[in-house]
């Protein structure tokens, strides 16, 4: 099944600068192959529901490997089954409507 998923990764216990932190989950994304969007707040991500799970859990894995000793994550999902829809669509899609406003 494919999800879009927002994501946002909280490194606990550690510095108070995070961008080392994020920038490591970004590579792991990039290696991933799936389509990501990293924005202000957390990371947009999709692909099949296993793949984007598996890079989530990469990007666990990767933080405790720095040493990170606790983390706190909040996700959200977004699944539809009547038709295709990607990230790029759903942006498209309110762009769209403010040229007609």
């Amino acid at each position: 099944m494919h999800v879009i998923a927002e994501f946002t990764i909280v490194p606990v216990g550690t510095e108070v600068s995070l961008s080392r932190y994020i920038a490591a989950c970004e590579k792991v994304l990039a290696e991933s192959g799936l389509t990501y969007e990293l924005h202000a707040n957390g990371t947009n991500v999709e692909g099949e529901w296993e793949e984007v799970f598996a890079a989530i859990r990469r990007c666990h894995e990767t933080l405790h490997s720095m040493g990170v000793p606790r983390l706190h994550t909040d996700v959200k999902l977004g699944t539809r089954v009547d038709r295709p829809q990607r990230m790029a669509d759903k942006v498209a899609s309110v762009r769209e409507k403010l040229k007609t406003d």
